[in-house]
């Protein structure tokens, strides 16, 4: 069944944030959850279901499924001084089909009354996984700045961006083509858009051209995310007793 074209949220969703922002606290979210329900969450699920379609001609290997891509509205608070139970953006994340869910690379979306954000990336590497990536930056430079500075990449994203090393990682040359990205902790790629533009049918139109654009990079980094897959599941096995293997 084909979806009709998203055509925007409603000016309620961005007006809902703004006023969540306001009052973050469980009475005020309770009394207005039916408004998250139908004028946020739902019209996000029908986004999400648009973008799996698109992925189809484009990008096959990518999962939208909302039980998946829809990030909760809830803060997890456990570890923060900010104990504001509810986030003041909507967020989505379409990770690559075959790796977890936030281990791996991934696209990515959010809107709040201040931006929406379109890209993607490696958000917070594991450390097998950071080496790996690193690994394949090493052996394949030309490969990596090629699609740094293709055109339509850079035309859109701009610069990769990322925490980073002051000093080259163990085990990596510093003559390396691709030296600086070798430093980076994070690859990630994003491009800001005024929040307006969220309740437009322009929205869907966007994330696509971003999410075709940045493509090219999430192949480069999905393969030694499966690599790193591999290694850590055999070595989950290594450690079973022999009777479970």
């Amino acid at each position: 069944m084909t979806l009709h074209r998203f055509q925007g949220f409603r000016p309620e969703a961005i007006t809902f944030l703004e006023n969540l922002r306001k009052h973050n606290n469980r009475p005020w979210f309770q009394a207005h959850k039916d408004i998250y329900e139908n004028v946020v969450k739902a019209p996000l699920g029908e986004l999400i279901l648009r973008i799996g379609e698109a992925f189809r001609r484009f990008a096959p290997e990518m999962v939208a499924d909302p039980r998946i891509s829809l990030y909760r509205i809830y803060r997890d608070t456990r570890f923060s001084r900010d104990k504001s139970p509810y986030k003041t953006q909507v967020a989505a994340v379409f990770p690559v089909r075959g790796l977890p869910k936030n281990s791996g690379p991934g696209l990515y979306f959010h809107f709040s009354p201040d931006e929406v954000l379109i890209g993607g990336g490696i958000y917070m590497p594991e450390p097998h996984l950071l080496r790996a990536v690193r690994e394949r930056i090493a052996a394949r430079p030309r490969d990596f700045l090629a699609i740094l500075e293709a055109r339509s990449f850079r035309s859109t994203f701009g610069e990769l961006e990322g925490e980073r090393l002051v000093t080259m990682p163990k085990g990596f040359a510093s003559d390396s083509a691709a030296a600086e990205y070798l430093r980076y902790k994070q690859f990630l790629f994003a491009r800001e858009f005024p929040a307006t533009i969220a309740t437009t049918p322009r929205l869907e139109s966007r994330i696509l051209d971003c999410f075709e654009k940045g493509m090219l990079l999430i192949r480069f980094l999905q393969k030694p995310a499966f690599k790193s897959l591999a290694v850590s599941r055999a070595r989950e096995i290594s450690h079973l007793p022999d009777t479970l293997r």
